[in-house]
């Protein structure tokens, strides 16, 4: 099929739909979704339509997609919607409510098929973009697929920070630097007299960013970190979950640490609560830090914590996003990273070098 041919047929779609997508044209057209974005691209540059995210819209008076009614509705899919996501849930549908505009949810349950199927639900209730968490972390670009190249719809990726070469074009994104949360973290315990610190990182799609946070602030803080294998069991009060905080605690002492970063706040308060059984004293002879400052002022002893700013996360990524959808002129992707704060409290305290 000649180019213009498919022009014809492209501009002639648009018509009848008012919108279209790459994959599903680059199927109906029999042609690879390279070419659909290359005749798009020049459609675009004459005029004839606006490209946006994974395809494209009309020019006409109704080509901006806010539904009846004059109400603009916005997706917003998360892998959970309870303990961290809820208050960048919360963040954004404040923004939202600002803008006129109607935020719907979706919650993968990190399953990318869920994911799949929610995201699919929202571009057929007609969102005019959508506020993604993937169900993937950033150490699990490779397994993307195509799934951001072909959403038609702007997207702002909140907590994820895909690009190339995983993702044919860069989108905006908003997310915690969690490395930095673990840098200051060790440079809290640093200040306290701590040279040796264990870590304990729960697994999940931020643990990627905390090991590497630890792993470049040890050198530069004079601190030698260890990242435990020993996973930390949350709840239970059997033998195999004690047994668990036990030999975690006893690799700390091998180690000769007297400090722990522990991802997450459960995490950390069971060990606390375990570490007292055991007859130490938190902090005078242990200090820990838990991340995510959910539940850690909650803890019998009141966790100091790194909190991620969870709410802005939400507010900023939605104005983005609502930014981009009511702008009358192209902007730039933008790549914002927020830094996570220090919230100081029982759980840490000077190095006491008489017991361990």
């Amino acid at each position: 099929m000649l180019a213009q041919e498919r022009h014809d047929l492209i501009l002639e779609n648009l018509r009848q739909h008012g919108r279209l997508r790459v994959g599903e044209l680059a199927t109906e057209l029999g042609v690879s979704v390279i070419t659909i974005r290359r005749d798009l691209g020049e459609l675009d540059a004459l005029g004839l339509l606006r490209r946006v995210h994974g395809g494209a819209v009309g020019l006409g008076p109704d080509a901006d997609v806010a539904p009846a009614g004059g109400q603009r509705t916005i997706g917003i899919v998360v892998p959970n919607a309870t303990f961290y996501y809820t208050d960048a849930i919360r963040g954004a549908e404040r923004v939202a409510d600002r803008y006129g505009a109607r935020l719907v949810l979706g919650v993968s349950g990190y399953d990318q098929t869920v994911e799949s199927e929610r995201i699919g639900k929202l571009l057929d209730l007609g969102v005019t973009g959508i506020l993604l968490s993937t169900a993937l972390g950033d150490g699990q670009a490779d397994q993307l697929g195509d799934l951001l190249d072909n959403l038609a719809v702007p997207v702002v990726l909140m907590e994820r920070s895909f690009g190339f070469p995983h993702v044919s074009r860069e989108l905006d994104h908003v997310r915690t630097d969690h490395a930095y949360g673990a840098m200051v973290a060790l440079r809290h315990l640093a200040s306290l007299g701590h040279r040796r610190i264990g870590v304990s990182l729960s697994e999940s799609v931020t643990s990627y960013w905390l090991r590497r946070g630890v792993e470049q602030a040890a050198g530069p803080l004079g601190v030698e970190a260890f990242v435990s294998a020993t996973p930390l069991p949350r709840v239970g009060e059997d033998p195999a979950s004690i047994a668990q905080l036990d030999d975690f605690l006893a690799e700390c002492e091998d180690f000769g640490a007297k400090a722990i970063l522990a991802h997450s706040d459960e995490d950390a308060a069971r060990l606390a609560e375990r570490a007292m059984e055991r007859g130490l004293r938190i902090p005078q002879d242990l200090a820990l830090v838990a991340y995510n400052d959910e539940t850690a002022a909650l803890a019998l002893v009141p966790m100091t914590a790194v909190s991620p700013p969870k709410l802005a996360i939400g507010r900023i990524a939605c104005e983005l996003l609502l930014r981009r959808l009511t702008a009358d002129e192209r902007l730039p992707t933008q790549h914002l990273s927020l830094l996570p704060e220090l919230r100081i409290r029982e759980s840490c305290g000077a190095l006491n070098d008489d017991r361990f």
